[in-house]
């Protein structure tokens, strides 16, 4: 009868014990300051994979073509009547990226995502574009850019807010120069310099 009760003792201490060891192992995860229960908690960057920032400087060539067959920017929502600036519209766009300025020249990704004229005053987009990368260890991997571009300006800034891959937390900015336009067949190439930080 001894050995019978001693059964339900010993399984009540291993839970005891078992839940003890559960809190103190919770508690040294989220930090001294933290509940484990809570909505967000920091994370140590070591587990994350994180260590020290890269900062990298990419050059290439986005060609927008609207002519032809095949063009790689469409238009899915029209100007707004009457608009000078062809305010309100937006365009599709998955754009080669090339190394040199020539759209045969060799491609290292797209621009894929879309911009919309959204400036009353003047010609300028709202830019939303992700850039896919299909070269060497860069291959699967993107940059998203999403900012202001006033196309007429000689140079334009438009920030880096993240990436994928190889780039993921990744910040910066890029530069945009326009290369040629051709207004009649309402083709483009941009050189774009890019200058990102990630880990």
């Amino acid at each position: 009868m001894a050995n019978v009760a001693t059964i339900p003792s010993f399984r009540s201490g291993f839970l005891v014990l078992s839940l003890l060891f559960s809190t103190c192992f919770l508690a040294s995860v989220a930090g001294p300051d933290e509940n484990p229960g809570a909505f967000g908690r920091t994370l140590n960057r070591k587990l994350m994979g994180l260590k020290k920032e890269k900062l990298s400087h990419f050059r290439f060539y986005w060609h927008e073509v609207q002519s032809g067959k095949n063009p790689s920017s469409i238009m899915v929502v029209p100007p707004v009547n009457y608009s000078k600036t062809y305010f309100g519209q937006v365009n599709m766009i998955d754009n080669p990226l090339t190394l040199g300025p020539e759209i045969s020249s060799k491609m290292v990704g797209r621009a894929q995502g879309f911009y919309a004229l959204a400036d009353q005053g003047q010609i300028s987009l709202l830019m939303a574009q992700n850039f896919a990368f299909m070269e060497d260890k860069y291959n699967g991997s993107t940059i998203t850019v999403l900012g202001r571009n006033p196309i007429f300006n000689q140079v334009r800034e438009m920030p880096i807010v993240g990436g994928s891959g190889l780039f993921r937390f990744a910040r910066g900015y890029v530069q945009a120069h326009t290369h040629t336009h051709d207004i009649k067949r309402r083709d483009a190439t941009i050189e774009y310099n890019v200058y990102v930080l990630y880990y």
